[in-house]
Formats: structure tokens, sequence, C-alpha cells
């Protein structure tokens, strides 16, 4: 094939009719290949995709790795997990006042009384299906905020941040199935200083006996248990040391959920700084 100085021959000759050395019906042979091939594909994956779908269940997964230590979170978190405050300073606390309002809502007492079951302490709630008939949406079990007496925001706006006695929440992570003790015995919360040198003080727990109550589980999923209301747990430190950093470590206590390992800082524990200054 000729090629002028410009190249076009390579681009179209006319006289074989070729566009870029093939002529159209090399094209379309081409074209019609991989149209077919890149059809037979996405067919495939539309196939492959509408099985998987059918073996999804709508309220439960069908496959999931269930952790052998559930994670603790705390509220309100601060940031980095570090709550620095001034009793006499109100800008430094009272974003921390209003994140527990807002996330204490859900468990005023009226309105879980509208939505929730008053259940049988220290015994799992269990609600079982009836072979093919799915029992949906399952019903959940009542957490009143007054529960949480001091850490309430109820009697004290402040959760004590004013007076330097604060309050910090803690819930044990979701995880559907999970049945956290036997024998009656619920999993509860122990706090400590993380180092051994450093006292915290007086602790108060609420409810006083710091636990998760067995009737908060089984977990069947948000989308089974529309209401479902986690369980808390509340500790008030009663006299920290002023302009101290503190290092505190909360743990989940339970005959049926292994210790977490130390490299896993969240699993069956959380970690957090507490810092009350006086100015």
């Amino acid at each position: 094939m000729a090629k002028d100085a410009g190249g076009w021959d390579y681009i179209w000759n006319p006289r074989t009719n070729e566009f870029l050395g093939r002529t159209a019906k090399s094209w379309g042979l081409i074209l019609s290949f991989y149209l077919v091939f890149y059809l037979f594909l996405a067919g495939m994956f539309v196939f492959t995709m509408y099985v998987m779908l059918l073996t999804l269940d709508d309220f439960t997964p069908t496959n999931q790795d269930r952790l052998v230590t559930p994670g603790l979170m705390i509220r309100p978190r601060g940031e980095l997990l570090e709550l620095r405050f001034s009793p006499e300073n109100t800008e430094t606390w009272d974003a921390h006042a209003q994140s527990l309002d807002t996330f204490l809502e859900p468990y005023n007492d009226i309105y879980q009384a509208q939505t929730n079951d008053d259940c049988v302490p220290d015994q799992f709630f269990i609600q079982e299906d009836s072979a093919e008939v799915r029992n949906h949406p399952k019903r959940s079990c009542q957490f009143n905020r007054t529960v949480l007496e001091e850490c309430s925001g109820l009697q004290d706006r402040s959760y004590g941040y004013q007076s330097g006695q604060p309050c910090v929440l803690i819930k044990l992570n979701r995880v559907i199935g999970m049945l956290p003790g036997k024998e009656g015995l619920s999993p509860y919360v122990t706090c400590a200083s993380k180092k051994e040198d450093v006292n915290l003080g007086q602790l108060a727990y609420f409810p006083s006996n710091a636990a998760f109550n067995l009737m908060y589980y089984p977990y069947y999923g948000k989308r089974a248990q529309v209401n479902y209301t986690q369980p808390l747990v509340a500790v008030k430190f009663m006299n920290l040391t002023m302009n101290q950093d503190v290092a505190v470590e909360c743990v989940v206590v339970s005959n049926t959920i292994a210790p977490g390992a130390e490299r896993d800082k969240f699993a069956g524990r959380v970690s957090f700084k507490l810092r009350v200054s006086d100015q």
C-alpha cells in the first residue's frame, strides 16, 4: 500500500476502499463479534446477580462473620474519644450535653411505652418464626431513660459536666443473633484507669449493676426489629482530679463473650480520655 507524504492513504485508501487497513466487511465482522461478546458478558452478569438476590434474606444476612467479641462505644464521643472541659466554661461542655440530649430522645419513657414491650428481665426475649410464617416485625423491650437516673439528663440537664462530675454512656455494639450471657447472668461493664498510679475516684453506674440486661437480646436486625432500643450503661465520675489527663478503659464482662485481643482496642472494650480543667 502506497503511503503519501501526509500518510492519508493508510487512513483511507480509495483504490481498495480500506479504512485503517480493513475493508467495511472486515470491520463489520469485528464489531459484530465484540457486540455479541459483551452482550453475553452483560447477560451472564445480570443472571448471576439475579440468582444471588434470590438467595438473600431481606431481614437477616445469609452469611455473616459473627464477631467473637463485640465492641463498645461511648457517648458523647468527643474528638478522638477525648472529653476535655471546664465546669465554669459552658462552651466547653454544652456540645456534649446537646449530643446526649439528641442521643437519648428515643429513650424517653413515654415513647418507649408507646412503641416497646415491658419485658421480663434476666431472660432472653426470643421470638421464633412459625414454620414458613415470618414473625416480622419483631417486638422490642423498653429501655426507659429514667433508668439512667443522674445521667438521664432529666434531673441534671448538664449531665454532670457543670459540676465536674461527667456522665459517659456506654453501649455494646449490635450483633444479630448474639446471646451475650447464660444462666441468667447479664453482661456488665466495669471501668478503671489505664494507669495503675492514677485513681479515678468514686464511680457511679446506672443502672446500679452496670448490666446490659438479657431481655434486650437477641437482636434480629434493624429491618426485622424496627423499634429496637439498644441498652445502655451510664458511668458517672464523681471526683476526678482537676487539671489531670485521665485515661479510662471500660470493658464488658460476660460468661459467653470472649475477652478482646489486646491489639483490638475496641473488642469488648473502649478507651477514652477525660480532663476536667479549672479554667
